[in-house]
C-alpha cells in the first residue's frame, strides 16, 4: 500500500500511547491530511536509547533538532546542539506565531505558545560568538588528533608513540606548539637517541606528521586547543526554575575546517563518558547530545577511531546521555553505530542518482515492515513530514508512522546581534573560560633544556679556548697530569655520559612537572 490504512493508523494510536512522560512529535498523516488524535511521541526514557535525525538538504532537519531540544528543555534535560549554519540561536527568542505555525499546530490540534530557551552560547577556542571551548592536546590523544590531521595507520600509531613518550617524560602537551616541539626534539641530534628508543617511529613518519601539525597551525587550528580546558559537566545545567539549559556550539567561524570540529564533538563525548557516573536506564536523560553534518565524523576514519565511537555510543548509555546523529543517509552512519540507534526520525530523501537510489534502498531497510510503500513515501514527504519509528518504554520498537511534525516555540532562524550578545555577556562560563591561560608545558621545558645545553656548550668551547692560548706556560705539568686530563675529556664526552645527563635531567623535569600538574586530567 502507497498510504496508510485505518489499521495502520490504529496501530500507530496504540503504539504511541506512553504512560510516562514523553516528547510529542507530530501527528500522523493519511492521504493527505493530519489525524490529531493519531499523536507520534518519543519517551524521555527512551531518549538515553540514542536515535537518528536524516533527510536530504532542506527537508527540515533542523528544525526537528530545535523542536526536540525545546521539549527537552521544558522537561529538565540539558542539551548540547552543535549548530552548523547559526540557525539554531533562534532558540534564545520566542516565535512570533501565526501564518504557517498557526495553520500546522490547528492541523495537529495541540497547543502552542511563542517560547524563549534558555542558550548557553559556545564556540570553538572563540572563533565566533560566545564562550571559548578548548581541549588540551593531551586530553584530546592521538586517536583523535590523528583524525583532524588526516593520518594513515602506521602514522597513528607512530603519533601514539610520541604521545607516550611525553608521558613518560612528564611533558605535558596542551596546546599544538607543545607537540611540535616535541616532535622537533625528537628529529634533532639532541634528541635522536630518544627516537631511536621509541622503536618503530621512522624520521620520516615524524616529519609527515610534523608538517601536518605546522599546516593545522597555519590554517588557525591552534586557537582549539590549550587551557583553561573546558569541563563537560558545564553542560549538565538546569536554570533556577527547572529547565535544561541548551548549549549552542556555534560553528559558522569553522565551517572551513568540517574534520575538526566533528572530531572536536567526539572528544566532548568521549570526556563525557569518563566524567559521568553510571546512573542505569533513568526515567530521562541526564544530557541529549545531537551529534549534527555526522557523515564528517566518519569519512576516511580508521579502524581505531571507528571502534572508539562505537564503544563510546554504545557505553555511554548507561551514563544516562542520549545521542543522536544528525545526516542525510543512514549510509552515513557505520553499521556497527546505527544498529544502537532505536530512535528514528526520517525525512525526505532524493532518488536522483543511482547513488541515491542505493541510499534510499538501504534506507528503507532500516526501518520495521510496515503497510507503507517506503521507497515511495520516502521521496513524496513534504517539508515538514517525517518517518518515525522509536522505543516503546519497553524498549519494542513502535509502528512506523508518517508523520506531520510541530513546529518549534523558537524562532526559526538566528536570534538578532542584540539577543546573542546579551547571551554571552550574562554567562556565567564566561569568566572561566574567556581569557586563554599559557602555563609552562613541553614547549617551554624543552626549549630550556636546549637554551642550558647551549650554554653549557658554550662555557666548555670557551674553556677549551682559553687553555689552548695558556698552552705555552702549561709545558710544564706532569705526563701524569695530562694523562688524568685525557681520561676525563673522554668519559664528559662519552655518548654514555651524555646519555646519563639526559636521563638525570628528565626525571627532574618530570618531578617538577607533576609537582605542578598533579597525576589527574590536566585543568
Amino acid at each position: 500500500m502507497s498510504e496508510q490504512s485505518s489499521s495502520q493508523i490504529d496501530l500507530i494510536r496504540r503504539g504511541y500511547a506512553f504512560a510516562g512522560p514523553s516528547i510529542v512529535l507530530g501527528a500522523a498523516v493519511q492521504g493527505e491530511q493530519v489525524v490529531p488524535d493519531a499523536v507520534v511521541r518519543l519517551p524521555l526514557g527512551s531518549m538515553n536509547r540514542h536515535g537518528l535525525v536524516a533527510g536530504a538538504t532542506g527537508t527540515g532537519k533542523t528544525v526537528t533538532l530545535q523542536v526536540l531540544a525545546e521539549q527537552l528543555s521544558d522537561a529538565g534535560v540539558p542539551v548540547f546542539l552543535a549548530d552548523i549554519k547559526g540557525d539554531l540561536t533562534g532558540l534564545a527568542t520566542a516565535a512570533a506565531g501565526g501564518g504557517k505555525i498557526e495553520e500546522r499546530m490547528s492541523s495537529l490540534a495541540q497547543e502552542w505558545t511563542g517560547t524563549a530557551y534558555p542558550v548557553e552560547l559556545l564556540s570553538l577556542g572563540g572563533q565566533g560568538v560566545g564562550t571559548p571551548v578548548r581541549a588540551t592536546i593531551t586530553a584530546f590523544g592521538p586517536t583523535l588528533l590523528s583524525k583532524v590531521l588526516g593520518l594513515n595507520k602506521t602514522q597513528e600509531s607512530s603519533l601514539g608513540l610520541v604521545f607516550h613518550w611525553a608521558d613518560q617524560q612528564g611533558l605535558a602537551l596542551l596546546d599544538l606548539e607543545d607537540l611540535q616541539t616535541v616532535i622537533q626534539h625528537l628529529l634533532s641530534d639532541e634528541g635522536k637517541d630518544d627516537l631511536k628508543g621509541l622503536g618503530g617511529l621512522a624520521t620520516s613518519t615524524a616529519g609527515v606528521i610534523l608538517r601536518q601539525l605546522v599546516a593545522l597551525s597555519a590554517a588557525g587550528g591552534d586557537v582549539f586547543f590549550g587551557e583553561p580546558e573546558f569541563e563537560t559537566g558545564d553542560l549538565m545545567r538546569t536554570t533556577a526554575d527547572g529547565k535544561g539549559v541548551i548549549s549552542c556550539l556555534e560553528l559558522p567561524g569553522v565551517q572551513d575546517k568540517p574534520v575538526l570540529f566533528s572530531t572536536f564533538l567526539m572528544w566532548l563525548l568521549a570526556d563525557l563518558f569518563q566524567d559521568l557516573p553510571e546512573v542505569g536506564d533513568p526515567d530521562k536523560p541526564e544530557l541529549v547530545f545531537f551529534f549534527d553534518e555526522a557523515h564528517l565524523l566518519f569519512d576516511d576514519a580508521s579502524d581505531a577511531f571507528l571502534t572508539a565511537v562505537e564503544q563510546a555510543v554504545r557505553l555511554i548509555r548507561s551514563k544516562g546521555v542520549g545521542v543522536f546523529f544528525v545526516t542525510q543517509t543512514p549510509k552515513d552512519v557505520p553499521d556497527s553505530v546505527l544498529a544502537q540507534l532505536g530512535n528514528r526520525v526520517q525525512h525526505a530523501l532524493r532518488a536522483h542518482t543511482p547513488n541515491d537510489a542505493k541510499a534510499l534502498k538501504a534506507t528503507v531497510s532500516t526501518f520495521p515492515t510496515s503497510d507503507y510503500d517506503l521507497a515511495e513515501v520516502l521521496t513524496s514527504l513534504r517539508t515538514g513530514e517525517a518517518v518515525v519509528t522509536v522505543l516503546s518504554e519497553e524498549g519494542a520498537p513502535t509502528p512506523v508512522a508518517r508523520t506531520m511534525l510541530r513546529a518549534p516555540q523558537g524562532r526559526i532562524g538566528p536570534s538578532e546581534e542584540s539577543v546573542l550578545d546579551g547571551l554571552v555577556t550574562a554567562s556565567p562560563l564566561r569568566s572561566k573560560y574567556a581569557e586563554r591561560l599559557d602555563r609552562e608545558s613541553a614547549h617551554e621545558v624543552l626549549a630550556a633544556r636546549m637554551q642550558k645545553a647551549q650554554q653549557e656548550a658554550e662555557a666548555a668551547a670557551a674553556a677549551e679556548a682559553a687553555e689552548k692560548s695558556a698552552g705555552s706556560g702549561g709545558r710544564g705539568r706532569s705526563r701524569a697530569e695530562k694523562e688524568d686530563e685525557s681520561i676525563v675529556e673522554q668519559v664528559v664526552g662519552s655518548s654514555a655520559f651524555r646519555s646519563m645527563l639526559r636521563s638525570a635531567g628528565t626525571v627532574i623535569g618530570r618531578e617538577i612537572t607533576r609537582s605542578i600538574l598533579g597525576t589527574g586530567r590536566r585543568r
